[in-house]
């Protein structure tokens, strides 16, 4: 298992295709979430600031497994962490809280004073990884969903 920058050819391009597959397979869930991981990829890819924003791409056994990003939020001193995903085949690797942990500490060097998040109800396993490096729930709306309705959530961590 290793992280890296998500930073080679194909790279974004897999963040936006592994999150419609997966999400589709696990949850249901429609295209409309699709478009959405495309518009955040897309919006990085456009703006990236690399002092204060990064991505990175799990590996394991040589192949691409998982990814994280971390963005600027809108307002100063906040950022805010995308596009966790861990695929199937490699769950119980340990490689979310990897992902996690990577982008926390880039935060910190970065200078951040607190990371957000956004998810929703259904994703149990990623929450679990929030919460136990202190991020703690701030807000829950219902939320139109993917397909179906869902309940969504803000999540933060002050550094």
């Amino acid at each position: 298992m290793s992280l890296r920058r998500a930073d080679q050819p194909g790279d974004l391009d897999w963040i936006v295709t592994a999150h419609g597959e997966v999400y589709e397979s696990q949850f249901g869930w429609d295209t409309s979430f699709r478009k959405l991981v495309a518009e955040i990829v897309a919006d990085f890819a456009a703006t990236c600031d690399p002092s204060r924003e990064a991505a990175w791409i799990a590996e394991a056994d040589g192949r691409r497994a998982g990814c994280v990003m971390l963005v600027a939020g809108a307002e100063p001193g906040v950022a805010q962490l995308r596009v966790l995903l861990v695929t199937g085949a490699a769950r119980g690797l340990g490689l979310g809280g990897k992902l996690v942990a990577e982008c926390l500490a880039f935060a910190r060097e970065a200078g951040y004073r607190r990371v957000t998040l956004w998810t929703v109800d259904e994703c149990v396993s990623a929450r679990r990884i929030y919460e136990g490096v202190g991020f703690t729930l701030t807000a829950e709306e219902p939320h139109p969903g993917f397909g179906h309705p869902l309940t969504g959530q803000t999540w933060t961590l002050d550094l």
